[in-house]
């Protein structure tokens, strides 16, 4: 008999880690991105570089969400 915790729980407790992190990771990649190289801003640039900034950054959050939706209907 396995000593801990019920498999269960620990397959649900990973699923909210990874979820949880995915998310952070995805929202610190994209907060870099658009703050420290102020691909976010008008200023400066073209303003071609903040318009696909934001397409890959609303591409990329589909992306995220479809895996997290994959994640958890399993």
């Amino acid at each position: 008999m396995e000593q801990g915790w019920d498999p269960d729980v620990k397959k649900f407790l990973l699923k909210v880690l990874n979820s949880i992190s995915l998310v952070l990771l995805w929202m610190l990649v994209c907060a870099t991105l658009g703050i420290y190289y102020k691909l976010g801003y008008t200023s400066g640039y073209p303003i071609i570089y903040p318009i696909i900034f934001y397409a890959c950054m609303a591409i990329t959050l589909y992306f995220v969400i479809r895996h997290l939706i994959k994640l958890w209907n399993k």
